[in-house]
């Protein structure tokens, strides 16, 4: 069950193609992701976190806690997390908007993504 919850958890599904990834608007720097995020949930199906302005990320993931910290570093979403006490390790994430859906893309833009709701 590792790899589905990893991948679910802000690496994704890998689903992406040239024509979804135009309908998408990068977010460059930190100040326009938190504005976008600040007093918001990220849903998607069996998952809801919070990305705190101060780095840290809550939530709960098919019935389990999770926890995390972030920051932001050269343009890149990079978090680390634990889905309960199992350890997902750090990945640096690039973020693109979609009306209300944000895309994170794991490795630096260049593998899986997630699309999760702000809500």
């Amino acid at each position: 069950m590792q790899p589905i919850i990893t991948v679910a958890l802000l690496a994704g599904l890998s689903l992406a193609s040239p024509v979804w990834a135009e309908e998408f608007e990068k977010i460059d720097d930190r100040s326009e992701f938190v504005e976008l995020v600040d007093g918001k949930s990220l849903a998607r199906f069996g998952i809801t976190l919070d990305v705190r302005p101060d780095g840290r990320i809550v939530g709960r993931a098919f019935g389990t806690d999770v926890s995390g910290a972030w920051r932001w570093d050269g343009g890149y979403f990079c978090r680390d997390l634990f889905w309960g006490k199992q350890d997902l390790g750090p990945n640096c994430q690039e973020v693109r908007l979609n009306g209300d859906t944000l895309r994170f893309i794991s490795d630096q833009g260049t593998g899986q993504f997630a699309d999760l709701r702000l809500e």
